[in-house]
């Protein structure tokens, strides 16, 4: 279990974490509907439309956060990205059409491609590198809960009161993750700010991405396939097996992820970031295979539960080893690199589960089976290719 010293813990960190709760909470709450949304608006085959757009202009403005958290500020890059899901959350009941659904979409992708961003860069500022496995963990587990909590209520929400009270509640969210924001202190040192000018946003091949951090960036990119798949294709294998609630399945997903990162959440910090992530993934082809082979609720839940063990351990160790090899005055464009690959993967997953699936449940199958050989190429890639180099002072 963590050890919450208050040297190592500050105000500054728990406000990140409720932040990081609300703003998880807000987009979550959208997505076990949206699928029957968009085939009530006339778009059922554009289901993989849903993710992959949203990750789509997340993993394209990256290397502008990166590069504006190291810039401007860790804050405006957060404030830029919770005040977008607020918008976008707003007007979801306006987008009436299949276009204009989508659109909104591809622009509420640049709330992920901002917010996390920032706050990964501040998180790295204030907490030393033997610390870093277990608050990227903690982190994490404020973002669980909200990606817990978000599906479960919105679900609710929809279904006793309506979609558009979904809809807005989502908005409501970001906005209270905005406000909290409004109470921190910039963590980038005074030095290496700078007022905000549109030639920031021109970018040098070389600021798009962080050579350092291309290691962990693959692994990333291989084990967030899956999670663009099951975003895509679990509210309708869920309707399959009889289950009612499309979210209960992330509920469980995540609240497995939740436990395992607070009881588990220093094991990178003792036994090493490659080694852990060789577990997880192991432990992540074992879920995926149960989900291709999921006939009753109990195994399809349990599948879940064993998809957010997984998880619970690979993504605080992806951050902290991403962190790791990071240099101090790059530490944004590293995350933004890592964020590209974490969005690359998750847009492909869920683009290739919509095409192979194409609403014929004989296909499910086949988009877990993809699913687990690219984390099998992860392990692969972990086992004999990948050898741990000791952290960035």
């Amino acid at each position: 279990m963590p050890s919450f010293r208050s040297s190592t813990y500050t105000i500054g960190f728990w406000l990140m974490c409720l932040s990081s709760f609300l703003f998880f909470m807000s987009f979550n709450m959208l997505l076990p509907e949206l699928p029957d949304h968009l085939t009530r608006l006339g778009g059922a085959d554009y289901k993989g439309f849903i993710i992959a757009l949203f990750t789509l202009t997340a993993g394209l403005s990256r290397p502008f956060s990166g590069k504006l958290a190291d810039t401007v500020g860790r804050i405006p890059v957060m404030v830029f990205g919770s005040l977008v899901c607020f918008i976008c959350g707003f007007f979801y009941p306006w987008a009436t059409t299949v276009t204009g659904f989508l659109l909104l979409r591809l622009l509420h992708g640049f709330s992920t491609g901002f917010k996390p961003t920032g706050t990964a860069a501040f998180i790295a500022d204030i907490i030393p590198y033997e610390r870093r496995g277990e608050a990227m963990g903690l982190l994490g587990v404020a973002g669980s809960l909200g990606m817990a909590a978000g599906p479960a209520i919105g679900g609710l929400l929809a279904q006793h009161f309506s979609l558009n009270t979904m809809f807005y509640s989502s908005s409501g969210m970001a906005l209270l993750s905005l406000i909290v924001q409004g109470t921190m202190t910039e963590t980038l040192p005074q030095a290496q700010r700078q007022k905000f000018s549109w030639s920031l946003l021109k970018l040098d091949w070389s600021e798009v991405l962080e050579p350092r951090v291309l290691a962990p960036a693959l692994v990333t990119l291989l084990c967030l396939f899956p999670y663009g798949a099951v975003l895509t294709v679990i509210p309708d294998q869920s309707r399959l097996l009889g289950i009612e609630n499309k979210g209960l399945f992330f509920t469980c997903y995540t609240v497995a992820s939740l436990v395992v990162r607070l009881v588990a959440g220093r094991a990178s910090d003792t036994y090493g970031r490659v080694p852990v992530l060789r577990w997880s993934s192991g432990l992540l082809m074992v879920a995926l295979g149960l989900l291709s082979f999921a006939t009753t609720p109990l195994l399809f839940l349990t599948a879940a539960v064993l998809f957010g063990l997984a998880t619970g351990l690979n993504s605080p160790t992806l951050y902290a080893w991403t962190i790791d090899l990071s240099h101090p005055e790059r530490r944004g464009r590293a995350v933004a690199t890592m964020y590209i690959a974490l969005e690359a993967g998750i847009g492909l997953g869920a683009l290739l589960a919509g095409w192979i699936y194409s609403n014929l449940s004989a296909r499910l199958p086949y988009v877990h089976a993809l699913s687990a050989s690219c984390v099998l190429l992860a392990l692969a890639y972990l086992i004999v290719a990948v050898r741990e180099k000791p952290a960035v002072a």
